[in-house]
């Protein structure tokens, strides 16, 4: 009897750490994105069990984003159906967030230096000072007689995109910071913005350039009655 129960017990163990495990998994996908780089034991974790992960967020309607090249995975809502098909219709869990002009064109400006970053090689890790976004975004935006208040806009814009995950503010190696603040784009941001989105990229900017013309001539047409 004592030999069939230690023979039990190690075995209750190992199944009670794999459920331990898959409910850390599916709460922390649930709350954010996971990073590989953020969590490693969490990361293996969620490769060997990615097939449970799978099959339980399939209940919500949700489908799991795993790159393991990149290292980070999160949870998207599956595409409705069409309208064709009987199927039906289920709430959203991760709900849409519209993005402003300002965002979406940061967003596009950094993932074609992305691209353009990978494309050169070496360090996997894109690193921008603030300045460096802030020439990003300047080129695109109307020129205004405030160059303060043109900056204090665009970094609103940066901090917007670090709360939605794409870019992450990097601690000064200092105990006090003196210079520009520096932060990684993060690589999740492939995901959100695609080869097919990036090919159209032009095209996109002729159009923010058409809506930036339209709001500067509104502001001279208002300044002018």
């Amino acid at each position: 009897m004592e030999e069939e129960f230690s023979h039990t017990t190690p075995t209750s163990h190992s199944m009670a750490a794999p459920v331990a495990d898959l409910s850390i998994l599916l709460i922390s996908l649930l709350k954010s994105v996971l990073y590989r780089d953020g969590d490693e034991r969490q990361w293996a974790s969620l490769l060997n069990l990615q097939a449970r992960v799978r099959d339980y967020v399939a209940v919500l309607n949700l489908d799991l984003v795993l790159d393991e090249a990149e290292g980070y995975a999160f949870l998207k809502s599956r595409p409705a159906p069409a309208d064709d098909d009987p199927s039906p219709r289920l709430p959203r869990l991760v709900a849409r967030r519209p993005l402003s002009f300002a965002v979406s064109l940061l967003l596009a400006l950094l993932r074609k230096k992305l691209a353009e970053f990978d494309a050169g090689g070496g360090d996997t890790r894109l690193v921008l000072s603030r300045d460096d976004i802030v020439e990003l975004v300047r080129v695109f935006l109307p020129d205004g007689p405030n160059e303060a208040k043109l900056i204090d806009q665009i970094e609103t814009t940066i901090n917007k995109v670090v709360e939605l995950g794409f870019l992450q503010k990097l601690k000064s190696a200092g105990s006090a910071s003196t210079g520009p603040a520096t932060y990684e784009v993060r690589r999740i941001l492939k995901a959100f913005v695609d080869a097919q989105w990036l090919a159209e990229f032009d095209a996109r900017l002729a159009t923010y350039h058409s809506q930036l013309a339209g709001v500067t001539n509104a502001k001279e047409g208002a300044s002018h009655e």
